[in-house]
């Protein structure tokens, strides 16, 4: 397995101002990082920041295996769902641009207004079209649990299945996030068990429970994030579960914690090459 870093794990530092994406890229290859994972929230104009981000990637060595998106494609409009669809396919476009073989997507997630079956529906259907394109453009798409539509085990590997055999393509696979899974109240190296056969990609992150935490879960109980391996996620059973699989591709380390990043993100990074 290969060791990345998500620029979500710098959320604070870039909203703050003090980090723009070249910034992030230069930052990962100090602190070790073998590969980013660049996302399109950072963007505010891909035209322009493009180019700086590539002479980065160059100037550091460092590849971008992953690029994500975060998309909802649980809308009652046609017309909203296909623009939830677009923005799948600038990944993709924006994945050939950085040699990025893997963009992270999500499902969607229940509204007001909205049943569980409708949303699953649409769901599927949005993700086959996005496969297509995917497998049109040699890259895979990899589904995060996020979310209560998408987020237990069975859930991922449920809209996946369903998902290759509308498009007629393998394209969608799954991307665990190891943090994920306690906001639905299901231990991470069961959850991953169900869908590690799956796995394009993985999210390596950490949670504890905290009473003034910001994610709550669905029983009620609240969560912070941490560095990685100070926190209740049993990742070496993570880790287990995946090798068991046979999975051998990029986990990338994202860390969603209060501390200052400059200080917890090198600090995740050093933790994660115990586990693996």
């Amino acid at each position: 397995m290969k060791l990345a870093v998500s620029m979500y794990s710098y959320y604070r530092t870039v909203k703050g101002g003090a980090m723009d994406i070249p910034g992030f890229i230069r930052e990962a290859k100090k602190i070790g990082a073998i590969g980013v994972e660049l996302l399109d929230f950072f963007y505010t104009d891909p035209e322009a920041e493009r180019p700086l981000a590539l002479e980065a990637l160059k100037e550091t060595g460092l590849p971008c295996p992953i690029f994500s998106v975060a998309q909802n494609f649980a809308k009652t409009s046609p017309e909203e769902r296909e623009k939830q669809l677009g923005k799948i396919k600038f990944g993709v476009d924006e994945a050939g641009h950085f040699g990025a073989g893997v963009v992270r997507v999500f499902a969607g997630d229940v509204a007001e207004g909205i049943t569980f079956d409708q949303a699953r529906g649409w769901i599927i259907e949005g993700l086959a079209k996005a496969s297509t394109y995917a497998e049109e453009h040699g890259v895979k798409l990899a589904l995060e649990n996020h979310g209560s539509l998408a987020g237990r085990g069975e859930q991922v590997r449920g809209i996946i299945e369903d998902v290759r055999a509308l498009a007629g393509n393998s394209a969608l696979g799954a991307n665990p996030d190891t943090g994920n899974f306690l906001l639905v109240n299901q231990p991470s190296h069961e959850a991953i068990r169900e869908v590690a056969r799956y796995a394009n990609m993985v999210h390596f992150k950490d949670f504890k429970r905290d009473p003034e935490g910001i994610y709550g879960a669905l029983n009620g109980e609240r969560y912070s994030g941490t560095a990685i391996g100070e926190g209740m996620v049993d990742l070496h059973a993570c880790i287990a579960a995946l090798k068991e699989a046979g999975f051998d591709g990029w986990l990338s380390m994202e860390y969603e914690g209060e501390e200052d990043p400059l200080t917890a993100v090198p600090r995740s990074l050093a933790n994660a090459r115990r586990y693996i």
